[in-house]
Formats: structure tokens, C-alpha cells, sequence
């Protein structure tokens, strides 16, 4: 296995697309990405969702469906998806995926099957680093008392629908009582819900603490002024498709979301995407954004090899 690491400290390797290959080196991929948290597969020249699927079945990755999501995807084939549809002039936040579930991806596989013309990048922050850069008085009371995720599914943003895979009431009900989220329906077939999460969880099978949660990114502060007026002028602060809030309900203020952001980009390091390009990255270990880009951009997205975090549904 060829191994490069650029001045970004992203590790790349060359790889070549062959069953015989990954048989050899997916141990070896596998202890990249414990170290780095992330490894970008250069070389295996992958063109349609379905070869992405190849690459992450070869390297032994269990595809999850996803639920709850916060923008909408195309999806391809079985647990096999388009990137989160936004707009392409506005960032992406550092994020987890899905770090608000009950039940998490512990691994995302991207494939580049168009690289855009310029930006783009699908950037990567060590949760661990992230932490220790942070104000200790925002950490420990974060860690005190976890966060709180509001959502309000209606014309605005991913419909309940779509985002728990069912038009059933009964089945939303079901998977809410489950995964302990509180949900209201309300007379005009609007749908809130609210989930409290541990903002710091530990690594699995590591004994280190990790700023898992997205607490900035959801937050109302994070999107763009002008549309933030609109949808509270239309619909009052509450019908905000989703935002966040410390555990106790308190407001999440500007000033925190921006200490957030200063300390994911202190830490995050990034490769720009090239056609065929394949990311593999450890969703609990590190979180992913996606910068501003111009031009086509196809990314193919992979969640796999769910887990529970200890501690990290709180009640």
C-alpha cells in the first residue's frame, strides 16, 4: 500500500479497485483511520454509486438507512445516497452525522464521481482536538448538561416524511418512543419534535473524551440573516425547521456558535476532491464539513456500521 501525507496531514493512498487489493490492505486502511480519523483512497476510480457500494462492501462496511434527516437526498440503491442537498454557495458546518440519533453511523464512506471546478472540499476536525481548543466553561457545562435539538417538520425544510421513511403517523410514533424523542403533533399536521443528547461522549473502546454533537451547526445563529428573518417572520421563532439549545432549553447564543466554529477551524485539514476519489472517515471520531463550491459536484455518501454511544441519549 502506497501511503503519501500531504502538508494538510489528510493521509492519502494510492489504491488499486481489485478484490485482492483491499483483502491485503483493508487491516492497514482500517489502523490509518484509527490514527487519523479519516483516509482518502486515490486511485480507484470510482464513476457510479453502484462502484461506490462495491468500495464499501469490499472494505466490510454494514449500510444503514438513514433517519431523521436535516436536508434532503436522491437515493440511489439500497442505504446508498446522494450528498445532503444544499446550497452550494453557502458552507456546510462541521458536523457528525446524525449525531442527534439514538442510533449513529460509526463509519461514512464518500465517492467523488464529479469533482467540482473549484471548492468543494470535504474537510475533516479531530473531535478530540476540537475539545481541548474549546472555552473550558462552554465544555463543561455542555458536558454538564448535554444539548437539545428542536425540529419543526412542515412546508419548510425535509418533511416528517421524509425524514423518518414512512407517511404513518403510528410508525413516527413508534420510532420516537423508541429512540426517546419527544414528539407533538399539532392540528395542522405539523410535526415537533425535541431530543436531548450528550454533547461529549467517549471514544469507543478508547478512553477519550470527544466533542460529538451539533450543537452550531443547527443552530439558528449558523444560518444565513437574511433567511433566518424570513422564517421567524413567518413563522415565529418556534417554527424554525430545527435549531439547538444547551440541555436545560436555555438559548444557544451567537457568541457560543462562533467559539464552535473557531475551534472546529483551528483543527480541521482538508484535500481538494479529485474525480474517483474515495473518503473514508470515522464519523464518531471526527466530524466533516463542506466548503462553498462552483461548478458540478457529485459526491455518492455511505453511512454504515451503526452504534449506540454510552451516554449519549440522555433522557
Amino acid at each position: 500500500m502506497t501511503h503519501s501525507e500531504t502538508s494538510t496531514r489528510l493521509p492519502i493512498v494510492e489504491a488499486e479497485n481489485t478484490a485482492a487489493w483491499f483483502a491485503a490492505n483493508s487491516q492497514s486502511l482500517a489502523s490509518t483511520v484509527d490514527e487519523h480519523g479519516a483516509v482518502l483512497l486515490r486511485g480507484l476510480d470510482v464513476t457510479t454509486p453502484a462502484e461506490v457500494a462495491v468500495v464499501a462492501d469490499a472494505l466490510g462496511i454494514k449500510r444503514m438507512t438513514e433517519r431523521e434527516s436535516f436536508a434532503p437526498r436522491s437515493t440511489y440503491a439500497e442505504a446508498v445516497y446522494s450528498s445532503s442537498g444544499w446550497p452550494p454557495d453557502e458552507p456546510m458546518c462541521m458536523h457528525h452525522e446524525l449525531s442527534y440519533a439514538d442510533e449513529v453511523p460509526s463509519r461514512i464512506l464518500f465517492g467523488c464521481l464529479v469533482a467540482p471546478k473549484t471548492g468543494g472540499d470535504t474537510e475533516i476536525a479531530d473531535a478530540a482536538k476540537v475539545l481541548d481548543a474549546l472555552p473550558r466553561d462552554l465544555v463543561d457545562r455542555f458536558a454538564a448538561e448535554g444539548w437539545l435539538l428542536t425540529r419543526m417538520y412542515h412546508e419548510i425544510g425535509v418533511s416528517w416524511q421524509e425524514a423518518f421513511g414512512t407517511d404513518d403517523p403510528s410508525a413516527v410514533d413508534a420510532y420516537c418512543a423508541g429512540a426517546q424523542v419527544r414528539r407533538e403533533w399539532l392540528p395542522d399536521g405539523r410535526l415537533l419534535t425535541r431530543q436531548r443528547r450528550a454533547a461529549v461522549v467517549r471514544r469507543p473502546g478508547r478512553d477519550t473524551s470527544l466533542w460529538f454533537n451539533q450543537i452550531a451547526f443547527l443552530n439558528e445563529w449558523t444560518m444565513d440573516p437574511v433567511i433566518r428573518e424570513f422564517l421567524v417572520d413567518s413563522y415565529g421563532p418556534d417554527g424554525l425547521p430545527f435549531n439547538t439549545a444547551h440541555g436545560d432549553g436555555t438559548p444557544v447564543t451567537a457568541e457560543t456558535v462562533e467559539a464552535i466554529n473557531a475551534a472546529y477551524d483551528q483543527v480541521a485539514v482538508g484535500e481538494p476532491w479529485r474525480d474517483g476519489d474515495v473518503l473514508l472517515v470515522d464519523n464518531i471520531r471526527t466530524a466533516h464539513s463542506r466548503a462553498p463550491y462552483e461548478g458540478d459536484r457529485e459526491i455518492v455518501v455511505i453511512l454504515g456500521d451503526p452504534v449506540r454511544p454510552a451516554g449519549h441519549v440522555l433522557p
